[in-house]
């Protein structure tokens, strides 16, 4: 069982919404740095979206800022993506990242310890 799993994708429209979610299962979460990355067909999976381990620090990289939001909820171990304002070009499998050095990891892949098996995120009319 990975110790990470993905839910909320789906099919939506242009300038729709989706909100993301990661249950961690197995892992403390508070003690991990997360970060949502994605993967389009043919396309190397790239990083979007970080959340400190204690969430009070964010950071996005320009395609996704200010339609975005990535929050968690310790208590609860589980940590999510609002992606509002979706564009055809955001449609890709979206995976969360746990980065046992805590803080706020980076964008890079081989910064991640686990990882989740992702969900598909299709937007088109």
């Amino acid at each position: 069982q990975l110790p990470l799993v993905e839910s909320g994708g789906g099919l939506v429209q242009p300038g729709g919404s989706l909100r993301l979610s990661c249950a961690a299962s197995g892992l403390t979460l508070k003690d991990y740095a997360i970060g949502w990355f994605r993967q389009a067909p043919g396309k190397q999976r790239e990083g979007i979206a970080l959340i400190s381990a204690s969430g009070r620090v964010t950071d996005y990289i320009d395609s996704v800022k200010g339609r975005f939001t990535v929050s968690r909820d310790n208590a609860n171990n589980m940590v999510y993506l609002q992606m509002n304002m979706l564009k055809s070009e955001d449609t890709a499998v979206y995976y969360c990242a746990a980065d046992s050095r805590g803080g706020l990891s980076t964008f890079e892949v081989n910064a991640y310890d686990y990882w989740g098996q992702g969900t598909q995120v299709t937007v088109s009319s």
